[in-house]
């Protein structure tokens, strides 16, 4: 049977079950693991904190250059526009019936 594994490229392994002794130095495992988990969840909070910081700066920057092109443009008018409307125009040229 060890003959057909080792052809096949599989290793067994045997299930060892946990003593008594070994499951307090597991216990400290967790416990150091439990604070790598809390330094995980700060660092994802300060992180996306960060971006939200960079996001809302970056679409006021945005704003602010859209406001200025705009009164750029208003400097040149006449008269303030209200509102605009577009329409779509269709014209045809018909010929003679005959």
């Amino acid at each position: 049977m060890e003959a057909e594994n080792e052809l096949d490229g599989i290793e067994e392994v045997d299930a060892v079950p946990v003593l008594a002794d070994e499951a307090r130095a597991l216990q400290r495992t967790d416990a150091a693991a439990g604070i790598v988990v809390v330094k995980q969840a700060a660092a994802v909070a300060a992180t996306s904190f960060a971006a939200g910081v960079v996001t809302v700066a970056a679409v006021r920057g945005a704003r602010a250059v859209r406001a200025r092109r705009r009164s750029r443009r208003k400097g040149g008018q006449l008269a303030p526009v209200l509102a605009t409307r577009s329409f779509l125009i269709d014209v045809h040229l018909l010929g003679s019936r005959d």
